[in-house]
């Protein structure tokens, strides 16, 4: 298996991290887990804000997942590239989320239009 295929992996798991992190900064830890929606919904602060990661991790998830697999199936990037700039989007993803948690939106915003050009590089690339 590429490193490409385990950072889809990686990147599957991304959101429920920033869901235990909105969890357990609520205070109430996994005990609240009756009606974790409306829950979540009503956080504040930092776990509001880990909430927030987890839906926007949930959310560019098909992308990176499309643009592995079109650029593995396509086969016209060498596939040292491709694990490159699948390390690359992981690593963006955990800088947004460490941006999102310590409320930097600017370089948050920044970060995400870094991962975003990373999603379309695997097509560039594949050409």
């Amino acid at each position: 298996m590429t490193v490409a295929f385990w950072c889809v992996l990686i990147a599957l798991f991304l959101p429920y991290v920033c869901a235990l992190t909105a969890k357990l900064g609520g205070g109430f830890g996994l005990r609240q887990n009756h009606d974790p929606r409306t829950f979540l919904e009503g956080l504040q602060g930092f776990p509001k804000r880990a909430h927030a990661a987890q839906l926007n991790s949930f959310e560019i998830l098909p992308a990176f997942i499309a643009a592995v697999i079109i650029a593995d199936i396509l086969g016209n990037a060498e596939q040292v590239t491709q694990d490159v700039l699948a390390v690359m989007f992981i690593t963006s993803r955990l800088l947004y989320i460490i941006c999102y948690l310590a409320d930097w939106a600017t370089l948050r915003s920044l970060v995400w239009f870094v991962g975003l050009g990373l999603i379309v590089s695997f097509f560039v690339v594949s050409i």
